[in-house]
């Protein structure tokens, strides 16, 4: 078994996907073979069948009671237990440790830094309440934030950021093994 930066992984779909989502499981999958716990949760929408994502404060709850759960679960606080997920579901994880969710660290899939064609509308007011580790994964040609933009805005962050950028747009078609190796390397103490 490697040595961590965390005992559990608490991963979250984006706003159009479930827990089943092939990226979350195949990143379940490495993390798994690695001895972490990892839990693949839904927002209340999501399993309700709801095209429409939960506000964001439903959505924070949720995290905020799946991280507990799975710390308690593992007999660890929650700052041994690492949040994230896909785009919408990495925003509101981000949120919930800015929050002071006490967690180990983000990891963040895809995050939506802007709607497409709106670099103006950003979300990323949280940013300087988070002080946790952060690994951020994007694709270079991702409409919601350009490389060059995740660079700048992820300056605010207090805790360490590390950005890494895939061939590929929002959706990272076809790299999820790609993505989930990322993760596993980052997650790995010593390897980056």
């Amino acid at each position: 078994m490697s040595d961590l930066r965390f005992d559990g992984l608490l991963l979250t779909p984006g706003a159009g996907g479930r827990r089943t989502q092939r990226a979350l499981v195949v990143i379940d999958e490495h993390l798994t073979g690695l001895g972490a716990t990892v839990r693949r949760v839904e927002f209340p929408a999501q399993t309700a069948g709801r095209r429409r994502p939960d506000p964001p404060e439903v959505c924070i709850k949720m995290v905020r009671d799946a991280t507990i759960e799975l710390a308690d679960e593992r007999s660890v606080p929650t700052d041994r237990v690492a949040i994230g997920g896909r785009s919408f579901g990495g925003r509101m994880c981000s949120m919930a440790a800015a929050a002071g969710l006490r967690v180990a660290a983000l990891v963040l899939v895809s995050y939506p830094l802007h709607p497409p064609g709106r670099p103006e509308r950003l979300r990323t007011a949280h940013f300087p309440d988070i002080d946790v580790p952060c690994l951020f994964i994007s694709g270079r040609r991702d409409p919601f934030g350009s490389p060059e933009e995740l660079e700048r805005e992820t300056a605010a962050i207090a805790g360490d950021v590390a950005l890494e950028f895939v061939d590929g747009d929002h959706s990272l078609s076809r790299k999820d093994r790609e993505v989930a190796e990322i993760i596993a390397a980052w997650a790995t103490v010593g390897e980056r």
